[in-house]
């Protein structure tokens, strides 16, 4: 058991992430695809779809996060809060030296046999660097993309009916209702864990992160910034049918009914898509459709209110305007 200490200003500091990080969701995915224990039935279409998907150059994503719960997988990968697997790729090989090896300390401890091009990727190695990151990404867009709108989707009415308890009971309540393995007893929270272990917050605050792909709550521990909230992530799909939604064969391409009517199958597909922050290309995977098109959508959108797209690095990163999300609330 894990348990978290709070003071005063880390009740005040906490926060909850509007969807799942994509990343860590590919990550995490992994361990649950290669093994048919995690989250059970579940998962079992969506492992199947996903075998038929896998590509030689995705193998060595299978040493990175094996299989089963209880295996270590690389928190390095964890630590991003982003809207793409881009920006969430970035951020992570930009973390500070530091971080890679106090998760690599992590590896060699919890799997000492782990390969040793691991070791060479957490030292920096670019040519290792480059097969990992090449690899997540041709990997997510097998296992991920295609259900990333319905996973928002889901995480966002998960946020919204925590900020009823919020505002009902108080972030204690938030708290005590966040998962059913998860206990709250003023001022410690108690998460399931590998390890006995107390854990301080000391004012730097908890941010509460949803996973749909793993299937217990997963609290970043070993290499966590001691200057930046601890990271908790909860599952955040409740029963069986909210996990029917995201896979339905008809949900990447669904036309979503009177918003369809509305606006055009294909446009209300990219108002939907951009329920996550996302790039032009992004809203593209999510789609199914071409960047020129994706683009051409998001245009129109943004000239009616609907989205706002800014510059983002090299690219352009659209977001829902406050009408644009009601819209969606008022047609899901």
């Amino acid at each position: 058991m894990l348990r978290i200490h709070f003071t005063a200003e880390d009740l005040v500091r906490v926060r909850v992430a509007r969807v799942p990080d994509p990343l860590a969701e590919t990550v995490l995915s992994l361990p649950v695809l290669q093994d048919g224990g995690p989250g059970g039935v579940a998962f079992a279409g969506w492992r199947e779809r996903t075998r038929g998907g896998l590509r030689a150059a995705m193998r060595p994503l299978f040493e990175l996060a094996p299989a089963g719960v209880g295996e270590y997988v690389p928190e390095v990968f964890g630590h991003a809060a982003t809207g793409t697997l881009a920006d969430s790729l970035d951020h992570t090989w930009s973390l500070p030296r530091l971080q890679w090896t106090a998760d690599l300390d992590a590896v060699v401890r919890q799997r000492p046999r782990a390969p040793r091009w691991i070791h060479a990727l957490h030292h920096g190695d670019p040519e290792w660097g480059s097969v990992v990151r090449r690899a997540l990404s041709a990997y997510h867009a097998v296992a991920v993309a295609p259900y990333w709108a319905q996973i928002a989707a889901t995480a966002h009415t998960d946020r919204t009916r925590r900020a009823l308890a919020l505002a009902d009971t108080g972030v204690e309540g938030l708290l005590a209702g966040l998962h059913p393995e998860v206990r709250w007893t003023a001022p410690v929270l108690h998460v399931p864990c590998e390890a006995d272990a107390d854990l301080p917050l000391a004012g730097r605050g908890l941010l509460l992160v949803p996973t749909f792909f793993w299937p217990k709550p997963l609290a970043l521990t070993d290499n966590a910034a001691p200057d930046r909230p601890l990271v908790l992530r909860y599952p955040v799909a409740r029963d069986l049918s909210d996990y029917g939604q995201v896979w339905a064969p008809s949900a990447p391409s669904r036309p979503d009914g009177a918003l369809g009517a509305l606006l055009g199958s294909t446009r209300a597909r990219v108002l939907r898509a951009a329920e996550a922050p996302a790039s032009t290309a992004e809203l593209s995977r999510r789609t199914g459709t071409s960047p020129a098109t994706a683009s051409h959508h998001a245009t129109v959108l943004r000239t009616a209110g609907l989205l706002t797209s800014d510059r983002y690095g090299n690219g352009v990163r659209h977001v829902l305007t406050p009408l644009g999300r009601a819209l969606l609330s008022d047609n899901s």
